[in-house]
């Protein structure tokens, strides 16, 4: 008599005539896509400190509000005064100057005195990149990923 025994590390069954692989036909053996040489792959590429975790959520909360966006947004183009960002806004210097501050201490904008104007810009390529990234995405059409049906339940 010969015997079947279960693999439960991947879900096959081996014995005589069974070569060990899964039951689906299509697609990677779940083994080949998610197995202990590839957790450690991943392991290795994702590491990420909490500090740059903390650092980055500070930098969504921050471009997280309408108006700072848009303030973003228009810094995107180039360098702009408070003065004409106040008035694309529609709202006081103050309030402006504000903004300004909060963005500018989490290191997304910069700024620069010309007499007395105060020019801002975005500090950097990453941060307009990250504002344009945004807002492309929330332009795209909704669609559901395939496998959001399968947790709809939970």
């Amino acid at each position: 008599m010969t015997r079947v025994t279960p693999n439960k590390a991947n879900g096959t069954s081996e014995g005589p005539g069974n070569d060990a692989s899964p039951a689906r036909a299509e697609g990677p053996a779940p083994h080949e896509v998610c197995g202990p040489e590839e957790h450690a792959r991943r392991a290795r590429r994702n590491l990420v400190s909490d500090e740059q975790l903390e650092r980055a959520a500070a930098i969504f909360r921050a471009a997280g509000d309408v108006s700072r966006l848009k303030l973003l947004h228009r810094l995107s183009d180039g360098e702009w005064c408070v003065t004409e960002l106040a008035e694309a806004a529609g709202v006081g210097l103050s309030t402006v100057s504000q903004q300004l501050r909060l963005l500018r201490a989490e290191r997304i904008v910069t700024r620069r005195r010309a007499g007395k104007h105060i020019f801002y810009s975005l500090a950097d390529s990453h941060v307009s990149d990250l504002i344009q990234s945004a807002i492309d995405h929330a332009a795209e059409p909704h669609t559901h990923d395939k496998h959001d049906h399968d947790h709809d339940d939970t």
